[in-house]
């Protein structure tokens, strides 16, 4: 399980290095889309596999209002993998969609992982009135 907020900061060619709180459940290859908020998500292998054979192995073909949501999400996930040093690089297109420039902040959320830019990140977090408030919405999930 994916838990934690980590800053980081990208090189000068746009790398990364993954927390290392988190390598251990990802291992060095895994696969980064666009994400819901202007983040971007990270799936391990085994996480998106589920995703796709146990949740979305039910979506018609023929049905356009889920076909779409499914096209754009998939379309625009990457394979990434580590160097020898332990970074890898966020494709251009996924930066540009996060904003990421520079520093950027890692949060683990159960089965994924997030990276946002570090603006866009306390932006979110500070967009909320009141953190009990937010918190309430989780007794609709039966928490």
């Amino acid at each position: 399980m994916f838990l934690g907020e980590y800053e980081h900061q990208t090189d000068e060619k746009s790398r990364l290095r993954m927390p290392a709180k988190f390598k251990k459940e990802l291992g060095k290859t895994y696969y980064v889309t666009k994400g819901t908020n202007g983040c971007l998500f990270v799936f391990s292998p085994a996480n998106l596999e589920e995703l796709l054979t146990d949740k979305l192995k039910e979506a018609s073909l023929f049905d356009s209002a889920v076909q779409k949501p499914i096209r754009l999400f998939l379309s625009s996930a990457y394979e990434v993998e580590e160097d020898n040093q332990g970074r890898f690089l966020l494709p251009k297109v996924l930066r540009e969609f996060a904003s990421i420039n520079k520093n950027v902040v890692f949060i683990g959320v159960g089965t994924h992982i997030e990276i946002w830019s570090e603006k866009s990140w306390k932006d979110y977090k500070t967009s909320e009135e009141n953190f009990d408030k937010t918190l309430e919405g989780l007794k609709n999930y039966g928490i």
